[in-house]
């Protein structure tokens, strides 16, 4: 490794006259540099030690100069590159000197080097690296997560005769935990003759951070069972493992243990607790222990933080918010996360907005990836397409996640083009950035395209996941691709090795369902090997309504109600079949049904963004600050329409209406034709207009939005809750078939 130009003192490698050892060797007992070295504080006192051993010639004795190094690399106000100039003035340092190097290395921010010393050691010492040196440079490279290289390091330890060192078998096991490899991790494991606290603690972290809570908590009990004492450490992992198994119960248990043990609660090990009690939903006895510890830190105030937000306590989220110490980003983030995974991307981007107003902090990845989810819901792709610009100006290096955010965002809001670029732009695509670009080429009808994406994908050697096959199986539902769609699904495990899941089986049925395949759509439902839910159900009762059948809607709405009985689209669909089939009093039936429930069907909302504003309207809404310019634009469109040989589609007032002075406008006031009209009159002709649904578009609007792009010579983008309609010259993307 090259070193430092200009040394911090310069000397000559050889000294013309180095101590001799007795000489050296009286030094070490009443030269007042040596045995001052522990008395220092500051680098400044270090280097005045080191000065004085330059001139003695102390720093030519091994012993002497691994003691300056150990101090240099290894205290409290150690400074590593001086450290480092320290080492490359030594003739011949020590083993120890280098063993010292490459663990302060190890820990760094860049653990690279510390493979690099280790390889200089192997070309320049004398001495053989020994148990001291691998457990460091194995940490190194578990820092990297380099699995071939950590193996190297195994094989060099087994011929080293150091296989059964507990101490480097430990860093193993960390390693390959680390590198995800929890096979090996465990076999090291079992191997471990004489193991000590550290090799469970290895074990089980292992098992934790490879999202086996599970396996970690039965070998936490295997520890028990064998009398190994556990630590502070130990508890951090196994209380980390119930928060990741949502089991409240056991960790309750394990805080108990930690009493009844008197393991000493520090400031980690509250924040574990914290944090189990928050991610199993128990806020309450969070909020207790939050209380009463006498040391808190940022991540205490964040995990409370998450826990009020995620419970839906909004009020008392804000509370703690506003007491917190310092409000960094992580607290931002808790925020707008919250807002936006609970369906509220309006309050996740007033968050952003008012993060934005601050100047500080920055937002990271985090803030960028959520903040572009919340705009992806509601498609607001003027700010979404800031963001881009933003992590661009900001020369933010675009990973995986900032990738899979802007595809999926730019995809939602109806620009296919940029989601390609971005797709196209980067060159380090996971399966999470390859499963985007295969969903967004789905939602926008384009099948064919799609599963080319998918073949691509393949040929890059990046294994497809569950996501993948849920997108791959929704484009085949889109276009009408059935033989594929089966392909695929029957390919899933014995080809690919991914087990089929509920949404599997859900698109499956849609597939075969959509395309009148009725009696193999319910044939593949009875042959699930895991309980269909409703959206399996659901997506076979969609299908009975595209082709009539009411007596297997009836089936399949009866299981639907059995697994939830509250669930408003079963009604819904179901009303919406009788209706079609003059079946009149049923449909008054299971209306009076819902009104006995108390149960209300989902009002339809449609969201425009115009200017950067988003607007949000329902059925007949009137709320508005210019709901008379948009009625006036309706009445006007109606004209047209009718001159243009329009009659509204009278089967789809089998939507609830439940006001019964609307059921005569009751076609005219869906939202979607309110947030078309606004479009007509807030954008200029060469801006399409770009609308989002929370529900399934109905007939009646599909075919009103067909004829005003041709009449009015525009391009509707609208999206519903499953897929995107592309309008032009009276013709839509999905070709009728959604």
């Amino acid at each position: 490794m090259a070193t430092l130009s200009t040394p911090l003192i310069s000397i000559p490698r050889h000294s013309p006259n180095p101590p001799s050892p007795t000489a050296t060797n009286e030094l070490f007992l009443s030269y007042p540099p040596l045995s001052s070295i522990d008395h220092c504080t500051s680098i400044k006192q270090l280097k005045q030690v080191h000065a004085q051993m330059l001139r003695t010639g102390l720093l030519f004795d091994p012993y002497s100069a691994s003691k300056l190094i150990t101090v240099c690399a290894l205290s409290s106000y150690s400074s590593l590159d001086y450290a480092r100039q320290v080492f490359d003035q030594i003739p011949q340092p020590n083993l120890y000197s280098w063993n010292t190097l490459i663990r302060a290395y190890a820990s760094s921010t860049d653990p690279t080097e510390s493979i690099l010393v280790f390889l200089e050691m192997l070309y320049r010492c004398m001495e053989s690296p020994n148990k001291f040196t691998y457990p460091f440079v194995i940490k190194a490279a578990s820092e990297l997560r380099v699995l071939e290289l950590g193996r190297g390091f195994h094989g060099m330890v087994i011929k080293a005769s150091l296989g059964s060192d507990v101490y480097i078998l430990n860093s193993l096991v960390h390693f390959y935990g680390s590198c995800g490899d929890l096979d090996l991790a465990r076999r090291v494991f079992v191997k471990t003759p004489k193991k000590d606290v550290v090799s469970w603690n290895s074990m089980i972290t292992a098992f934790t951070q490879g999202n086996c809570p599970e396996e970690a908590l039965e070998l936490f009990k295997e520890m028990e069972a064998e009398n190994v004492k556990p630590n502070d450490v130990t508890m951090v992992s196994v209380l980390s493992a119930c928060a990741k198994k949502v089991d409240l119960e056991f960790g309750r248990w394990v805080c108990s243990r930690i009493e009844r043990s008197q393991i000493g609660e520090n400031l980690t090990l509250n924040n574990a607790m914290l944090d189990m009690y928050v991610k199993c939903g128990s806020i309450e006895e969070a909020k207790r222990l939050f209380d009463r510890m006498l040391e808190k830190d940022i991540v205490s105030w964040t995990t409370i933080l998450d826990g009020y937000a995620q419970s839906g306590n909004y009020d008392e989220a804000w509370r703690v918010f506003a007491a917190m110490p310092s409000q960094d980003i992580a607290a931002w983030n808790v925020l707008i996360s919250s807002y936006e995974q609970s369906g509220k991307p309006k309050e996740a981007l007033a968050v952003f907005h008012d993060l934005q107003k601050r100047k500080s902090p920055k937002p990271d990845e985090v803030t960028l990836v959520s903040t572009l989810a919340a705009c992806a819901q509601l498609g607001a792709i003027d700010l979404g397409g800031w963001i881009h610009v933003y992590v661009k100006k900001q020369g933010m290096k675009m990973n995986c996640h900032l990738t899979t955010s802007l595809i999926d965002m730019y995809a939602k809001c109806g620009d296919l083009d940029k989601a390609l670029e971005v797709f196209n732009s980067v060159e380090r695509r996971d399966v999470f950035v390859w499963s985007a670009m295969i969903a967004a080429l789905a939602m926008h009808g384009k099948g064919r395209e799609a599963l080319d994406c998918f073949s691509r994908m393949l040929e890059t050697k990046v294994k497809p996941n569950s996501v993948t096959f849920t997108n791959v199986l929704c484009a085949c539902s889109h276009a009408g691709l059935v033989d594929e769609g089966r392909t695929f699904f029957y390919q899933m495990e014995p080809v690919y090795g991914v087990v089929p899941g509920v949404k599997h089986y859900a698109c499956m049925v849609d597939i075969l369902g959509r395309s009148g395949n009725l009696e193999e759509a319910t044939e593949l439902i009875e042959k699930m090997p895991i309980a269909p839910t409703t959206s399996v159900w659901g997506a076979l009762l969609g299908a009975c309504g595209l082709h009539g059948n009411v007596e297997l809607a009836e089936k399949a709405c009866s299981h639907m109600l059995e697994l939830d009985p509250r669930n408003h689209g079963a009604y819904v669909l179901l009303s919406n079949i009788y209706a079609k089939t003059g079946k009149w009093e049923e449909v008054s039936a299971l209306r009076q049904r819902m009104r006995d429930a108390r149960i209300k069907k989902e009002p339809g909302c449609s969201a425009i963004e115009v200017n950067g504003i988003v607007h949000e309207f329902l059925v007949g809404d009137n709320s508005h600050p210019q709901c008379k310019e948009i009625y006036s634009k309706l009445d006007e469109i109606a004209g047209r329409l009718k001159s243009n040989g329009y009659v509204p589609n009278k089967s789809h007032l089998l939507q609830f209406v439940e006001e019964e002075d609307m059921k005569n406008h009751a076609l005219i006031l869906h939202s979607e034709k309110l947030a078309i009209a606004f479009g007509l009159i807030s954008l200029s002709p060469s801006q399409p207009i770009q609308v989002v649904k929370n529900l399934r578009v109905c007939g009646d609007c599909h075919a009103v939005a067909k004829l005003i792009s041709r009449v009015y010579d525009r391009e509707i983008l609208l999206r519903d809750r499953y897929r995107f309609h592309h309008f032009r010259d009276g013709h839509c993307s999905c070709n009728d078939y959604w």
